[in-house]
Parts: C-alpha cells; structure tokens; sequence
C-alpha cells in the first residue's frame, strides 16, 4: 500500500463515503440506508475465486451470526461483476450480500484502489450507526487478511 493510498482513505472518526453499488441480491445498496439502523463491516476483497478472499468469505459466512447478534452487516466489496459474484456467492453458500465496485468508485473513494492492478487492496472499515468510521485496517499484501477474532473485538469500540 502506498502512502497516497493510507492519505486518502477515510481514518478513525471519520464519517465514511456514502456509496451505492449493485449487489448480488439484484437490488442496489447504499451506505447511508444502514444509517441509524446498524454498524456496517466494509470488507473489500481483491477478486473473487481467488484462495485468500475465498477463505475470508468462508470465515464470515461461519461467523455471520455472531456478527448480525452485534448489529453488524457485512458488505463484502470488489471490482468483479455482479453475475460473477453471485456466482462465487452460490459456490460458498454465502448468508452475506457481495457488492459490486466494476466501476472502481467505491475504491477510490476509500483509498483501497490497486490502480496498477485495477482491484481494491483488501481493506477493512467499521462503520457505526452514526457513519463514522471507528477501526479500519488496510494489509499491507494482499494474500494476508483479518481473522474475524479481532473483527470481532473491534467491534468494541461501536458501543
């Protein structure tokens, strides 16, 4: 991650860049509905089908209870269409939505964008019902992620 990246990523406090972005539901999903209602786990993703981001999606699909019991809504992102998401969705049995960035504005706006690449850097952004950021983590290789123990206890400072 280069430092223009980490400048221009939203930091803790915050509020985070509202955004809408298809999903694999088939309807569109904006930040700012979850406002008010629920603290929000952004978790952008390099490419689907690929062995790290499969595994951090395997991982939140058997912790997503323990996840909705603490009023967090998972919103998995990356820059890969919404057919080949829903694709990877169906393959793992996933309980969360996936989200589509094709456009990349959603990975810009939050500084995670690979523009040599043309995929987000895996980023973690939790969000609280205010819409403000209160922890994020950007790795530094993409082949690493956050284990959800400390997603988990992250989600601490939302209370």
């Amino acid at each position: 991650m280069t430092s223009t990246q980490l400048q221009n990523s939203p930091q803790v406090g915050d509020i985070a860049p509202d955004f809408t972005a298809a999903s694999t539901s088939g309807s569109d999903v904006s930040l700012d509905s979850f406002r008010g209602k629920r603290n929000v786990l952004l978790a952008f993703f390099p490419l689907a089908f690929t062995g790290t981001c499969t595994k951090e999606l395997v991982c939140f699909t058997e912790d997503f209870d323990q996840f909705s019991r603490e009023g967090v809504e998972i919103l998995p992102i990356s820059v890969d269409s919404v057919p080949s998401l829903r694709e990877f969705k169906n393959k793992l049995h996933m309980k969360t939505e996936l989200l589509s960035d094709f456009k990349r504005d959603i990975s810009r706006a939050y500084g995670v964008l690979n523009e040599e690449r043309f995929y987000s850097n895996r980023a973690y952004f939790l969000i609280d019902k205010a819409g403000v950021v209160r922890w994020s983590h950007l790795e530094s290789n993409n082949g690493e992620r956050r284990e959800n123990e400390e997603i988990l206890a992250a989600m601490k400072l939302l209370s």
